[in-house]
């Protein structure tokens, strides 16, 4: 680390926000917040820019703040990251490495990850070196993540894995994934899983984007014919997977719903993900004095305004353990929900603006349209909000378990679909 970096263990808050002040005005790009640069995820310019300026935040030293030293970051409380977060807001920020580079995957790998990955990995995304990415889903299914059926076979002093994954967030960008595959057939199927740390440019892996309604092509699917892996790529234990696996949710839940401290600022990455002006949406369609538009604005005002507090009140409970770590899932789904009144009432106040460019000043209306288009993806990254419903019941509230047919019959004996 710099030696700039390596003073920050002395400082107070203050004194850390008073040097990234000064650091940010002379490094970074300034930029409107409410008009950030238009960052594109299914483009690899994207992704070079975001390991440009992640470069400069490690030479500079405000990189992987909340990280231990060891690995590469800084080793400071989350109170110095939410004042970093704080000061950034105006500056240009390689925001897209937040999810899933560092809130998950990096943060699976510092959990569970062997002494080497953590040097190895973690230090590499911290740098702007690397980027991590995730391979869960499968074709066959992605909320039931359990019931993987790709098939990871030792042979020696190799792991030889067979199967298919899909809707991999960036995972062209990614230099590794975290991949889980079944080890253990004859077992239920919780108890045969491994997770693998995978480098997506090995021999064997076939990757292909993924073209959604919207347009978009962020997501991709990647089949893997023989994929050999050392042994030294297991995260975890060997048949202990889902371990891994379950803290890689936790933290995919934290990040979805903005809790997460290695979060290296909190701004919309785009204009797009900036949360919709309501009352600017009902000015330009001279709906200003319209008062059932005035509660429909006001509800997903307040709404946002909720989020927020509760972001901060899961948090500060899982941190001093008033909460259990699932507490996050409420998070996950309060965001999803949120994000979806918002989306709502926005193209509910454009209307048919929304849909049909009249030109002129209402054609900016049309995103609106098009962001409706993929409203719900928040209600099934990490998890379905019905799979995370069941979480909070059953592992926040103690509500007894749904009935699950195949809960402890070994994974081969249980009837799939066949094509």
């Amino acid at each position: 680390m710099t030696e700039t970096a390596t003073a920050t263990t002395t400082e107070s808050v203050e004194e850390f926000a008073a040097r990234a002040r000064a650091w940010l005005a002379e490094n970074m790009p300034r930029i409107d917040p409410e008009r950030p640069p238009f960052s594109v995820r299914a483009e690899q310019s994207s992704w070079d820019r975001a390991k440009e300026l992640q470069k400069r935040l490690y030479d500079g030293g405000f990189a992987g703040i909340c990280f231990p030293r060891e690995y590469g970051g800084l080793g400071l409380d989350y109170a110095y990251q939410r004042a970093f977060n704080a000061e950034c807001y105006c500056y240009e920020m390689p925001l897209i490495l937040n999810t899933p580079s560092f809130t998950i995957c990096a943060a699976t790998i510092l959990d569970m990850g062997s002494e080497e990955q953590k040097r190895d990995r973690i230090a590499a995304a911290i740098r702007g070196d690397e980027i991590l990415v995730q391979l869960l889903s499968e074709p066959n299914g992605g909320s039931d993540l359990a019931g993987v059926i790709t098939r990871a076979e030792r042979q020696g002093d190799t792991w030889v894995i067979n199967g298919a994954k899909t809707w991999s967030t960036s995972a062209f960008a990614g230099d590794y994934g975290l991949m889980l595959a079944r080890t253990d057939w004859t077992v239920p199927k919780h108890e045969g899983l491994t997770m693998f740390l995978v480098p997506l440019n090995a021999p064997g892996i076939t990757m292909r984007r993924i073209k959604e309604v919207n347009g978009n092509e962020e997501f991709c699917e990647e089949f893997f014919d023989n994929l050999e892996l050392p042994l030294d790529a297991v995260v975890g234990e060997v048949n202990d997977g889902w371990t891994v696996a379950s803290r890689q949710l936790h933290h995919e839940r934290r990040a979805v719903g903005g809790g997460s401290e290695f979060a290296s600022g909190t701004a919309a990455e785009n204009a797009n993900e900036m949360p919709p002006d309501h009352i600017g949406l009902a000015e330009l369609t001279g709906q200003a004095d319209d008062a059932v538009v005035q509660d429909m604005a006001g509800r997903a005002l307040a709404r946002r305004i909720v989020k927020e507090q509760l972001i901060d009140h899961v948090f500060r409970g899982i941190t001093n353990g008033s909460l259990p770590p699932n507490a996050g899932t409420m998070i996950r789904l309060f965001h999803a929900e949120t994000t979806e009144l918002e989306v709502d009432t926005a193209l509910a106040i454009a209307g048919t603006a929304g849909v049909v460019d009249e030109g002129g000043e209402l054609a900016e209306l049309l995103d609106i349209g098009v962001r409706y288009l993929s409203r719900q993806t928040g209600s099934i990254g990490g998890g379905t909000s019905e799979m995370a419903r069941n979480v909070i019941g059953e592992r926040i509230l103690g509500f007894p378990r749904e009935l699950a047919a195949d809960r402890g019959v070994p994974f081969n004996q249980v009837k799939r679909n066949k094509s």
